[in-house]
């Protein structure tokens, strides 16, 4: 029945003059699929505003709770260490209970964390807070886009997943406007406020998201074959459509086509969660292997280059370029994040049109040359006298700044999330985007806590020179090693990255050699289309 599916696609978009495997679907009516993808991306808002508050609100933590620099790089950069423990343990929960029960836990766990940092009366209590928060983060940035890539038609993919990052600018935003509302109030009232504040949305999004249907593709999982089409109708462009993702689903998950009952049995994997591991970390085979070294890479090279030390520390920068007085750095620094905000949507609706290798490449290339611009700026007035100003320096660095915010929202701010939750076999989804998200708050941890001591070893405009070298290693990487994931469904992966089937080898082992062979030579077909293009 699937292969019957795919081969009525595959012959209608080689009717269009397109690569079969590769034909985007023409857009019909996403209405559905885009409001639970607006709804579950928004728990990414809780990331973006903490992100944003910090930066602004350190400085009159660092000024009221008299700590020391190194104590504020650890305050700013240990959250994203944290959140590891939520982005682990959300995939455990998010198969054991759902993706949309375990969003609603992310925004939850956050509240806490957000009142505990918000009444602090001291840097441990505040610390604690940040442990709190951090867990939530982490829920929320493992299953955001894993759901809402579960739930989208391969034609609006892109457009739909990219959503969890248009939140987490959004979020920056507002914590930066939270820093310049608050900023006027007493200093021992004005941060705690502006940390505060940031339980609010948590109780908006736990509420809108009761509303969200299960994702299809954990509904199969656990043979709620009924469920799991109704979702599905309401969120393909066509029913053709539908029922080819069931299919790809049922095929994926090792549920044969015929069984067509409202309610079926799953068969359990053999070695359950110790097959999982032994496929994805321990010896995977070469595709999946190459799907893991892919998203391990793009989540290192996101963060390795750099983004957060120029969001969190925007401040600090445009101190260093001259700007001293805090009403012009936090209002300078609002245009960052409106800067951010709105080259986001640039990603958001053109993914689908252009594909993900384009914008990837040109965001990493853009970002190459807004950071030298940026340490050469930064280089040119850290060797004037303290107190001179050079006004054409000054405007280099601030339009570098906005030059690198805005190449890393158009391709890889967006693109990371969308990549990594789209690649992995069903059965090694959950796992494989949380150690991606693990490894991306690892880097972020360490750029976040080194940044000003960096700064102070090799100097603020060396840093971002540092910088631009890891972004022409990334550069390198992407263009040699992604292949364009543009316009096929989440099945069709393994075809991309040359895993015969995405059920697994206890699966496989069921299939006939004839179909293993017409699998594997599928993969050959498909591999061979990307790299032509």
């Amino acid at each position: 029945m699937a292969e019957q599916h795919k081969e009525s696609t595959n012959t209608a978009a080689a009717s269009d003059g397109l690569p079969a495997a590769v034909a985007p679907r023409k857009k019909g009516n996403v209405r559905f699929a885009f409001a639970f993808a607006i709804l579950a991306s928004m728990t990414s808002i809780l990331l973006g505003y903490d992100i944003g508050v910090m930066s602004g609100a350190a400085l009159f933590i660092k000024e009221d709770l008299k700590i020391s620099d190194v104590e504020v790089e650890v305050l700013l950069g240990i959250l994203n260490l944290y959140s590891l423990f939520g982005s682990f343990a959300a995939g455990r929960t998010s198969d054991w209970i759902g993706r949309r029960l375990t969003i609603i836990l992310a925004a939850v766990i956050f509240f806490v964390g957000a009142l505990m940092m918000g009444f602090s009366v001291n840097y441990p209590m505040l610390m604690a807070g940040r442990f709190v928060a951090g867990i939530g983060v982490g829920y929320a940035l493992m299953i955001a886009p894993v759901y809402t890539a579960e739930v989208s038609p391969a034609s609006s993919r892109g457009f739909l997943t990219s959503f969890p990052e248009v939140f987490i600018n959004l979020g920056i935003l507002l914590g930066y406007v939270s820093n310049y509302a608050f900023s006027h109030l007493s200093l021992k009232l004005g941060w705690r406020l502006m940390l505060g504040v940031g339980a609010a949305p948590s109780v908006v999004l736990a509420l809108m998201v009761l509303g969200l249907p299960e994702s299809p593709r954990w509904l199969v999982m656990k043979g709620r074959l009924a469920d799991a089409r109704a979702v599905l109708d309401k969120t393909s462009d066509t029913p053709e459509e539908a029922a080819l993702r069931l299919a790809d689903i049922k095929e994926a998950a090792g549920i044969p086509a015929d069984a067509d009952g409202d309610v079926v049995a799953v068969a359990k994997r053999a070695g359950g969660e110790k097959r999982v591991w032994k496929e994805l970390i321990l010896s995977p085979p070469p595709g999946v292997r190459r799907v893991l070294l892919s998203a391990l890479g793009i989540h290192f090279f996101q963060q390795a280059s750099g983004i957060d030390s120029v969001v969190l520390y925007s401040p600090r920068v445009f101190q260093s370029a001259g700007i001293t007085d805090k009403n012009k750095l936090l209002g300078t620094t609002c245009a960052v994040g409106a800067t951010k905000t709105l080259f986001i949507l640039v990603a958001t609706f053109t993914l689908d049109r252009f594909g993900r290798r384009p914008l990837l490449l040109t965001s990493t290339g853009g970002m190459l040359v807004s950071l030298v611009g940026l340490g050469a700026g930064l280089t040119v007035i850290g060797h004037h006298p303290v107190g001179t100003t050079i006004p054409w320096a000054i405007g280099v660095c601030i339009a570098s700044i906005l030059g690198v915010v805005a190449f890393f929202s158009i391709g890889l701010g967006p693109i990371t999330w969308v990549y990594s939750s789209e690649i992995f076999p069903l059965h090694l989804r959950a796992l494989g985007c949380a150690l991606g998200v693990g490894l991306n708050r690892v880097t972020s941890g360490v750029i976040s806590m080194t940044f000003l001591s960096l700064s102070k070893g090799i100097t603020i405009g060396g840093s971002f020179f540092l910088y631009a070298g890891i972004a022409s290693l990334a550069w390198v990487f992407f263009f040699t090693y992604l292949p364009e994931t543009r316009g096929r469904t989440l099945e069709q992966m393994g075809e991309l990255f040359g895993i015969p089937n995405m059920a697994g080898d206890s699966y496989k082992e069921q299939q006939s050699p004839e179909k293993e062979k017409n699998s594997v030579e599928m993969s050959s077909t498909a591999t061979g289309d990307v790299r032509n293009e």
